[in-house]
């Protein structure tokens, strides 16, 4: 029995940690057009300060710019630290402007972009234009929202991304839906992400990621097979089109009776998982019977964002 849930949560885990996908934004954002020598002065650390960080990768983020002059520091800057060398940062460029640029790819991008541009007009956040713009949003928005899965922002302005597997009926969501529309759904949500993470990060001047809060409460069964399948077709360009983009990976709630199987799921992961995998309890979110008060409880959300900070110190 425990080995059954053992495969069942390994299954689960496997395909969470690997993915950022669905969205429900409920912080308001707002969109800049400003370069990064407007950035604002503020304390930040070194380690996340984007100015530090364009000093000490300033050839390699000059030398992107040859790949296309339309490309921003910023981005550039997030694609010469998320690789080793920069022949290997150019050629995941070069891939990621192409997807961009044609065919359904850029399809996305421009809805996404769209939509993030219409949602922050006023300096507000209208977050049922996303929601409604996201690609095959008539079906897919029957099975996601507030209620399994929501996106929050710590004080320094981090987004949280938050999702109770257990809670999406994966299935039935499958059989109305292709492994290709589903993927595609979540490469718009990827590329919102991005548009506000990288606002933050000229706003503040603190590279802005994305902490990934995937809570096991409730987990029973393994993914739907077609539904892990849109989940990895999506993860697998995640680092090649959104680097330097992916926080700490948050495994929340486990069962206290798997809890002793930790060491064994840890070396299963790719070593840069492994670097950012985190096997927490988070009582305040597992106290929850939805999500949906992260986003519609001011108390609430300010007590989970107080766990999260302190879940991140661990």
């Amino acid at each position: 029995m425990i080995f059954v849930s053992f495969t069942k949560i390994f299954a689960l885990v496997t395909l969470l940690v690997h993915d950022s996908s669905a969205f429900q934004q409920q912080v308001a954002f707002h969109r800049s057009r400003n370069n990064l020598v407007e950035l604002k002065a503020t304390a930040v650390s070194t380690e996340r300060n984007v100015e530090a960080l364009l000093r000490q990768n300033r050839r390699k983020v000059d030398s992107l710019a040859s790949v296309s002059e339309d490309v921003s520091e910023l981005t550039r800057l997030r694609f010469a630290l998320a690789f080793d060398t920069l022949g290997e940062a150019r050629s995941a460029l070069t891939e990621a402007i192409s997807y961009r640029s044609k065919g359904r790819g850029k399809e996305i991008v421009d809805a996404a972009t769209e939509a993030y541009e219409t949602a922050a007009i006023g300096g507000g956040w209208d977050n049922e234009i996303v929601r409604n713009a996201a690609p095959h949003a008539s079906i897919i928005n029957k099975y996601i929202s507030s209620k399994n899965i929501v996106t929050v922002s710590t004080g320094n302005d981090d987004l949280v991304y938050v999702i109770r597997a257990s809670a999406i009926d994966d299935k039935k969501m499958m059989d109305e839906v292709t492994v290709t529309q589903l993927s595609e759904f979540f490469m718009y949500v990827k590329e919102i992400h991005n548009l506000v993470a990288n606002y933050r990060s000229i706003k503040n001047g603190r590279l802005c990621e994305v902490i990934f809060a995937n809570d096991i409460t409730g987990v029973r069964k393994a993914p739907d097979s077609r539904f892990s399948k849109a989940l990895s077709s999506s993860s697998s360009q995640y680092e090649k089109l959104y680097p330097s983009l992916a926080g700490p990976t948050m495994i929340l709630n486990l069962p206290i009776i798997l809890q002793a199987f930790v060491a064994l799921f840890k070396p299963l992961f790719p070593k840069t998982v492994q670097a950012r995998l985190k096997f927490l309890r988070a009582p305040v979110l597992g106290s929850l019977s939805e999500l949906t008060p992260l986003t519609s409880d001011s108390n609430t959300r300010q007590r989970f964002i107080n766990e999260i900070d302190n879940l991140l110190k661990k």
